[in-house]
């Protein structure tokens, strides 16, 4: 694994999207999310969800509260693949149609 490396190694092909996308909070994720382009919610989308069952099937055989950074890093853009899917799969957006100026904030959020 590459000193500089944010994700496992098995997941090296992911390591693009990294810097972006392994957010630490729903707040962070869902404004990345916001302030991405289409372009670019879909090539995170298009990356990481052929991945996404080998990548919780490696975390399966982890125990949670012994993650190390990049494993943490892995189940982070898990966390972003749910909050991008219904922007790519539904609204063809960054946001929620029709939703006025109306927001999301999360109060809780699993935990690691």
């Amino acid at each position: 694994m590459s000193a500089n490396a944010m994700l496992p190694t098995a997941f090296s092909d992911l390591e693009p999207f990294a810097a972006d996308w392994a957010c630490e909070s729903e707040p962070e994720r869902y404004d990345r999310r916001l302030a991405s382009s289409m372009d670019e919610l879909q090539a995170f989308y298009d990356a990481i969800f052929p991945r996404a069952k080998a990548a919780l099937d490696f975390l399966d055989t982890k125990d949670l509260d012994d993650l190390s950074d990049q494993e943490l890093n892995l189940l982070r853009m898990l966390y972003s693949l749910s909050t991008i899917s219904f922007a790519v799969d539904c609204f063809k957006q960054p946001k929620i149609p029709d939703s006025g100026s109306a927001y999301l904030r999360v109060i809780s959020e699993p935990v690691p």
